[in-house]
């Protein structure tokens, strides 16, 4: 992570985001979101509640003291600079909000989750008792599935727009950063790790030092589950998805896509027949024809979107089913739409929420190679 000292103005042109707007509509511009983890200590004393703008300026103590600014965050749009401790912070899309509110800090407006959500509140269940830990019960959620609410990013009234893992366009920066200082993705959008969202965001807050603790205690809670299943170690795994709509081909999501390389920090691997395929490292995602389906034959357990149904559907299908994994069953197909599916794309927060679940079917999974 590059962060170098350096000196810039904020500025804020409200009215300059409305005609943006529009020209962005006559252009045809939009940004789609994707489908798309111990917390600190809540601030807000046991037995009180708060709203968003109240819990906002109730950040816990800090290394403030000992951060120097102004901060100057590279990105793939270039670079950012934060004056000052942010005391207003606005996340949008994927999973920015959990690490602010992992870090104890209440953002002023996030996006709605647009995947796995059981209801209409907007909200992910680690995000949604995260929440109710701070004492936060009205929070501003953005209503913006469909593209960015720049008007009420606007809004919020935000000193810092966190981002590090999102699918932002150049000109969705440029909109932004009218607003505030940007915090964007460093290379690729969508391809940003657990730990990258947790040290950009945390940086763009002005608590590295705090994000960095994070890490470390996420790390460990990693560690002691997965030693609770020893023999998914060194195992090779896949993340694949299956189509019941069109089995002639399959998606592969690589090692460098969150998904892909969370498995592997439980201990798994992916095969060598995978990853020489793999072309550019930067890529999330490999599509194949089924007639390439020899590319899974070495993976001892796949894991993957799904049910029963399609389980049901890959077994029948003449090149599918050769895969050795689908035909003893290792394999873990979860729930499409489900908050663990949602999982798969983690964070602090939905780490410690789901890891007993995702561990569990994978360890039932691993228990079928060898029966």
């Amino acid at each position: 992570m590059d962060l170098y000292m350096n000196t810039k103005q904020k500025t804020s042109v409200r009215s300059f985001v409305f005609s943006a707007m529009l020209l962005l509509l006559l252009v045809g511009c939009s940004t789609q979101q994707s489908e798309p983890a111990s917390a600190p200590t809540a601030n807000t004393p046991e037995g009180t509640e708060a709203t968003t703008s109240e819990a906002a300026s109730k950040t816990p103590s800090s290394d403030a003291e000992n951060t120097e600014y102004p901060i100057v965050i590279k990105h793939a749009f270039g670079e950012t600079v934060i004056d000052s401790k942010p005391e207003r912070v606005a996340t949008i899309q994927w999973a920015n909000h959990d690490v602010a509110l992992a870090l104890g800090v209440v953002p002023v407006g996030f996006s709605a989750a647009n995947y796995g959500v059981q209801d209409d509140s907007g909200l992910l269940p680690w995000t949604a008792k995260k929440l109710k830990e701070l004492g936060v019960t009205d929070p501003n959620v953005f209503q913006d599935t469909d593209g960015l609410d720049f008007e009420a990013i606007s809004d919020a009234d935000p000193d810092v727009i966190l981002a590090a893992y999102s699918g932002i366009t150049q000109e969705d920066y440029d909109m932004l950063s009218e607003i505030a200082p940007v915090v964007a993705y460093q290379t690729t959008p969508w391809v940003t790790t657990w730990r990258e969202q947790v040290l950009y965001n945390a940086a763009g807050m002005g608590m590295k030092a705090e994000g960095e603790q994070l890490i470390k205690d996420t790390e460990k809670l990693i560690q002691d589950k997965a030693s609770q299943y020893p023999d998914l170690q060194g195992k090779k795994v896949a993340w694949v998805n299956f189509s019941a709509n069109d089995l002639s081909k399959f998606h592969i999501y690589t090692p460098g896509d969150p998904r892909g390389a969370f498995l592997i920090e439980l201990g798994m691997e992916y095969p060598e027949s995978v990853t020489s395929q793999i072309k550019d490292d930067a890529s999330f995602a490999l599509t194949l024809s089924s007639e390439n389906a020899d590319s899974l034959y070495d993976a001892d357990i796949l894991v993957g979107y799904g049910d029963e149904s399609l389980y049901e559907a890959v077994k029948a299908d003449p090149l599918l089913s050769k895969i050795p994994a689908i035909k003893r069953g290792s394999v873990v197909f979860i729930g499409n739409g489900t908050p663990l599916a949602a999982a798969g794309n983690p964070n602090p927060l939905s780490i410690s929420y789901t890891i007993d679940e995702l561990l569990k079917l994978i360890g039932g999974a691993a228990d079928k190679i060898h029966e």
